[in-house]
């Protein structure tokens, strides 16, 4: 049988299926702990264990047998995220410096190496000042031994890429260092967001290039020699080796990876759970995907059964991009949220993520004593820190503080509640200053209560220790005066009312209105209303999505009818929810998609210029210019998809034309210009065996 191995590694958990190639059938799905270090051991465990699942249901699957993988990842958002960039020079043509710095745009590009550079072109694509060649050389000379990648953007470059083009072959001359050029990765317009997206993407090229080595070698390891792909944003896949070159599309791969995985799992009336609400005749191929994670929750939709795209292109920490990625709506909610009481007795939840008190248990079987014994005088216990622990994060890249230094030297010997770190030292508010900037370098990680532990305490889930949930549930109950039970439904109750939330925002968004919760009582108070049902209120009113609900995610069964309950609509949870993400990866085509525009030359009468990837061509009549646009673009998008690892490709071409009127009320038009989209679908080329 030849076999799809889809790989996804999310912020917990790494999800591993193997699907039936030839069918698309789902023959097995696992998961395994995120190695956060070494994101190798996770994937290697999750490939194990799924073959392991693979083999109790039928016997004679090998890995030599797989003959493709496809990987999501959140490397890319994460990278970004956590400011964990290196050097990258990013060489501008024909930018002005005056009024960059006058509108504070340079704030925008993502590094600190600008070079500027004479040159670049007008609207039209006409050499606005010759190429300062060099000033390019003396500029990659000075930078080749130092800078980890190169970007290029020209000033119109999109309409005439000569510039950037020259300034490549430069760098590909005189360095061995990576290069990107603007043109490449969009055929829009915005010089400013073009840098940043083109600086972002040389940013990303060698931490990609790292994860994708790993992961080959711990394929390699497992005698799998298939050929590996990677989710991009869209949702569609291309070869690790394009995407090494463009990592930038991998921006939101994970949260597309599951939107694709949906659609494969859940077709209406066919499988998966309907809860009866809501219309039960729509089609799957428009519904809302919910992702619960053990990090997050993503909201993506499914319109035709395409993934809506964000039209005005990727956000990512702070950053505007111009890569087409899925519209997703994500929030700092899941399973491993820290669940915490403020100081009026309220429920907290999230957006820290913290390690689950179970799980800790599960592997530092010494915490329960700590636990038990908080538990045994909760309220003479202090605060909530007598039941959070730290435990150590990734190792330290630098030369840390005395403090700090000793905060790491007591998690040596295992897991420290944060109350034993402080109570035990002369300077216990230094210590916490000491455990924050740890915890925000990534070199300490907090465990304390979750919704998983809730989970576990209420029986409702059973991978770890529920008895270290139920321990530390108990401590909080009493601080809130609640029974144990009532306050763990109270957290899996709050989950539903933030999920719910966050769904009826993001339709709002869609619609032009965004909404700021904490600053609008009377909003949140009808949407409390709507959510309570009856309610104590005399005034009654209720919501309805009108779209069903596909929920994914390990802990969607717990959270997602109460969700579904509040919006009045349906609910389908596919079988295999838990590993959608990793199936969605396999599922996926490869997608290639490039824009031409047709423009009127100024002062020429009927002549028209044509915008390519490479330069650009006049003529003197729509058609043959539509004509010789299709003769070079339909080979090239092709040629495109096959370099992205398609095979039996299909292209089309659409084109829209703009005219305009030339006095109101006439019938008389004015040609404005035309835009011609290429696409090529392809199947993602399998490995051959004999």
């Amino acid at each position: 049988m030849n076999l799809a191995l889809g790989i996804d590694t999310g912020g917990t958990y790494t999800d591993a299926a193997l699907m039936d190639h030839d069918t698309g059938r789902l023959l097995a799905g696992a998961k395994a702990l995120t190695t956060r270090h070494d994101l190798s051991i996770g994937i290697a465990g999750a490939i194990e264990a799924v073959f392991a699942s693979a083999a109790s249901i039928q016997a004679g699957l090998a890995p030599t047998d797989v003959v493709l993988v496809a990987l999501s990842t959140t490397l890319a958002t994460n990278t970004l995220a956590e400011g964990q960039t290196g050097s990258v020079s990013l060489i501008l043509i024909g930018y002005d410096i005056e009024l960059m710095n006058q509108y504070g745009f340079h704030k925008e590009l993502s590094t600190r190496d600008v070079v500027y550079v004479r040159g670049g072109h007008d609207l039209l694509g006409n050499e606005v000042a010759p190429l300062d060649e060099t000033a390019a050389r003396a500029a990659i000379l000075a930078r080749r031994d130092t800078t980890e990648a190169f970007a290029v953007s020209g000033y119109f470059g999109v309409r005439n890429p000569a510039h950037e083009n020259r300034v490549r072959a430069l760098i590909q001359e005189l360095t061995d260092r990576p290069v990107t050029c603007g043109h490449e990765l969009t055929s829009r317009l915005n010089a400013v967001r073009r840098a940043t997206t083109v600086a972002l993407n040389a940013h990303l090229i060698l931490p990609l290039r790292e994860l994708i080595a790993s992961v080959q070698t711990t394929l390699a390891s497992h005698d799998i020699a298939a050929p590996l792909m990677v989710v991009k944003g869209d949702g569609s896949l291309m070869r690790a080796d394009w995407a090494m070159r463009r990592p930038i599309e991998t921006i939101l791969s994970g949260p597309a990876a599951s939107v694709v995985g949906a659609w494969h799992l859940a077709p209406l009336g066919e499988r998966g759970e309907h809860n009866g609400r809501g219309p039960s005749t729509q089609s799957r191929s428009s519904v809302w995907v919910v992702d619960v994670g053990g990090t997050t929750t993503d909201i993506g939709a499914l319109r035709d059964g395409w993934p809506v795209l964000n039209p005005d292109g990727a956000r990512v920490a702070g950053w505007r991009t111009m890569v087409e990625a899925i519209d997703v709506h994500t929030t700092g909610l899941g399973g491993d949220s820290h669940v915490r009481l403020d100081t009026d007795r309220a429920l907290q939840i999230g957006p820290r993520r913290v390690v689950p008190l179970c799980l800790l248990a599960s592997q530092h079987p010494e915490i329960v004593a700590v636990l038990r014994r908080h538990a045994e005088a909760p309220l003479e216990g202090g605060s909530e820190e007598g039941i959070e622990f730290l435990v150590p994060g990734r190792h330290p890249g630098s030369q840390l503080s005395e403090q700090d230094a000793e905060v790491l030297r007591r998690l040596e010997s295992g897991p420290k509640s944060i109350a034993a770190l402080t109570h035990e030292s002369r300077i216990g508010g230094l210590y916490r200053r000491s455990i924050a900037y740890l915890e925000t370098q990534g070199l300490v990680r907090r465990a304390g209560f979750t919704p998983t532990d809730a989970l576990h305490a209420l029986g409702r889930f059973d991978r770890w220790d529920a008895g270290a949930a139920r321990l530390a549930a108990s401590v909080l109950a009493a601080q809130a005066e609640m029974p144990v039970e009532a306050f763990c439904k109270r957290v899996v109750e709050g989950v539903s009312d933030r999920v719910a939330t966050e769904l009826v925002s993001k339709v709002l968004e869609d619609e032009g209105v965004a909404p700021v919760w904490d600053q609008e009582p009377v909003a949140r108070r009808f949407l409390a209303q709507a959510f309570d049902g009856a309610g104590s209120s005399d005034l009654g009113c209720q919501l309805t999505l009108r779209r069903p609900l596909v929920a994914i995610g390990a802990p969607v069964a717990a959270y997602m009818p109460g969700v579904a309950e509040r919006l009045h609509t349906g609910l389908i949870i596919p079988d295999h929810a838990e590993v959608a993400n990793a199936v969605g990866a396999v599922s996926g085509g490869i997608i290639q998609r490039v824009r031409v525009l047709i423009n009127p030359l100024d002062g020429a009468e009927d002549r028209l210029r044509v915008h390519l990837p490479d330069g650009i061509q006049d003529f003197d009549e729509l058609e043959g210019a539509v004509a010789y646009a299709n003769q070079r673009m339909t080979p090239y998008v092709a040629e495109l998809a096959r370099q992205a690892g398609a095979e039996q490709i299909e292209t089309r071409a659409t084109r829209e034309d703009h005219w305009a009127p030339v006095l109101r009320g006439r019938t008389a038009t004015l040609y404005l210009g035309s835009e011609l989209v290429y696409s090529a679908v392809g199947r993602p080329s399998p490995a051959r065996r004999d």
